[in-house]
């Protein structure tokens, strides 16, 4: 039988090349790895959780910066497969912080491949949580499938299934968006989405009534990430609760968002309240936003906990 792990995420990896000066005058550029589902799945590993992860890997001369990097943080990797596409690509530069330049190299690249077959439902059968987001489906209808399928097989199987839409319109239309999620939502559980997307994908203008129309739907517990009102408003149970951010103070959120929802997994996982979750999972994010880089950033456990002790006793 295969490892118990706590969180299982099924998603892209992406090169990521960054700059603190502008694409114009920039001389180097910093390699690390991003994408979202991964971003939060490193972020639930940093936390102290078992951490798989399911995508295709580009057989390039990226692989085994990919692989070893992920070895090397612990990520289980026994479902990642090797795919003759290229890797994608993004390039990030943030001058100021009020500036961020960003370019996206992700069509036809490995992940787009994940399919049906590269899930294995023994695999899905040993998660305590079935990550995915909109993004991951936006890659190809095959990875669409894939999601759908693993969600599906989750939850046959008495498995939690948490998911972000995620939108992005630099690579996806809000009808796509909603679709994606339309195609999800029988089988997930645990609902991440800024209040943003909730009002264009639900059509319903007020926090309240989305958490109640979730509910409606089946989903258990719903985060909702308001930037406007700087906090989070967290559906479960019956009750709805506001926890405002860790900070507003930050220099980049480029992926803050992908690392909460992955320390809130690992806190829930490792018996904290929803709630308690959250404010956890704002900690990280603030963390992480104070940094540069995607995953780079994300803080490490010691640190989350050491700060969330001191503010909860």
């Amino acid at each position: 039988m295969a490892e118990k792990l706590d969180i299982v995420a099924v998603g892209e990896s992406l090169i990521e090349l960054s700059t603190n000066s502008k694409m114009m005058t920039a001389g180097c550029l910093y390699k690390y790895y991003g994408g979202d589902a991964l971003a939060a799945a490193i972020a639930s590993l940093r936390m102290g959780s078992k951490v798989g992860f399911i995508t295709r890997v580009g057989n390039d001369p990226f692989k085994d910066f990919l692989l070893e990097s992920w070895k090397t943080e612990g990520l289980d990797i026994s479902q990642v497969k090797l795919s003759n596409e290229s890797n994608g690509l993004y390039i990030i530069a943030r001058p100021t912080l009020d500036q961020k330049e960003i370019v996206y190299y992700r069509k036809k690249i490995a992940p787009s491949k994940l399919s049906i077959d590269d899930i294995d439902e023994e695999y899905i059968k040993n998660a305590g949580v079935v990550y995915a987001s909109g993004i991951t489906q936006s890659l190809s209808p095959s990875a669409n499938e894939a999601v759908e399928f693993a969600f599906k097989t989750a939850k046959e199987n008495s498995v939690m299934t948490a998911y972000d839409p995620n939108y992005y319109s630099a690579i996806t239309t809000s009808e796509e968006a909603k679709e994606n999620f339309n195609r999800v939502n029988p089988y997930t559980d645990i609902l991440f989405m800024s209040l943003k997307d909730a009002v264009r994908i639900l059509e319903v203008d007020s926090p309240e009534n989305i958490i109640k129309k979730l509910w409606d739907t089946g989903i258990q517990i719903v985060v909702l990430k308001s930037g406007e009102h700087s906090g989070y408003y967290t559906g479960y149970n019956g009750n709805i609760v506001f926890t405002e951010f860790y900070t507003t103070e930050y220099i980049d959120t480029t992926c803050s968002g992908d690392a909460f929802n992955g320390a809130f997994l690992h806190a829930l996982t490792h018996g904290f309240t929803p709630f308690e979750s959250v404010k956890f999972a704002s900690i990280a994010a603030g963390l992480q936003a104070k940094g540069i880089g995607a995953i780079k950033s994300i803080p490490y456990k010691d640190e989350v906990y050491s700060i969330y002790r001191g503010n909860n006793g």
